[in-house]
């Protein structure tokens, strides 16, 4: 898979043309992923729909089930996914983002017989993701996505990020909170961007944190407090955590970490010991 003029080539791409569309990104742009779910029957017919005038909605590519991936609009050209949006000081995310669409139902209903898509299809129990969103309290069940999808939207990022000025990759449930819930807890959205954006940014003042991965940590502050962004002008969202508290990393952003207790929020990373270091 390759880069040409703002189209991919390769194994199992296609190009479908949406007309949905604002003109060229300006200087520097695009700077960011979003990655969504479709909540769709299949990758072809929430292509097909995005190509839709009607639809006021499109997306720079669908990612199918195998791995396929079908692209609506050149990587240099606005696309309509975000919407309504705000990423700490920007806002309407369309003008600075590449859309990657996922082929995934998205939630799911259990039934007496079995889990189900919004649009009346029994998913295979295997196929379904217990768990919490990252912006709501409870369990709920998952439409799950599939390895070949996972491991072609980590490469298409790969390939982005080397060509275009990708710093930030996020979900639609994080631009758009209260408002979109994908892609949701299936997809692995904090360990990709983990991977790819933040495991290359650690400073001296994250030394500790060379394992990325590494999911729990003890605070070392006598008292750290907890914020709704990760900056320190950010509110503070709940009673500072004592020392020794033991926290659950949901990701990094520089001298930042995002971390689950009672309560999620961020805190400063330097007051943080990861609980598999000496």
């Amino acid at each position: 898979m390759r880069i040409e003029n703002n189209l991919l080539t390769g194994d199992k791409i296609s190009i479908q043309n949406s007309p949905n569309i604002s003109g060229k990104f300006s200087a520097d742009l695009p700077d960011t992923i979003v990655i969504h779910f479709t909540g769709g029957r299949s990758a072809r017919s929430s292509a097909n729909w995005l190509c839709n005038p009607s639809a006021k909605a499109s997306a720079h590519v669908v990612i199918g089930k195998e791995g396929e991936i079908i692209q609506l609009v050149p990587f240099d050209t606005i696309a309509w996914h975000a919407g309504r949006s705000q990423w700490q000081d920007r806002s309407g995310l369309n003008k600075y983002s590449i859309g990657i669409e996922i082929d995934n139902a998205g939630r799911l209903e259990q039934r007496e017989q079995g889990y189900y898509t919004w649009f009346g299809t029994k998913v295979a129990d295997e196929w379904v993701t217990r768990a919490v969103h990252r912006n709501e309290s409870l369990h709920s069940y998952w439409h799950a996505f599939t390895e070949a999808q996972i491991s072609a939207t980590e490469q298409l990022c790969i390939l982005l990020k080397e060509v275009y000025s990708i710093k930030t990759i996020v979900g639609h449930e994080e631009i758009s909170p209260g408002r979109k819930v994908d892609p949701g807890p299936a997809f692995p959205l904090d360990k990709l961007r983990n991977s790819l954006i933040y495991n290359d940014r650690q400073s001296e003042d994250t030394d500790a944190f060379d394992d990325v991965l590494t999911p729990t940590a003890t605070v070392t502050a006598d008292a750290l407090n907890i914020r709704s962004a990760p900056k320190a002008s950010a509110n503070k969202i709940a009673p500072p955590l004592a020392e020794g508290t033991s926290v659950t990393i949901l990701e990094r952003r520089g001298n930042w970490a995002r971390v689950s207790t009672e309560i999620e929020g961020w805190v400063s990373s330097k007051f943080l010991k990861l609980n598999n270091k000496s």
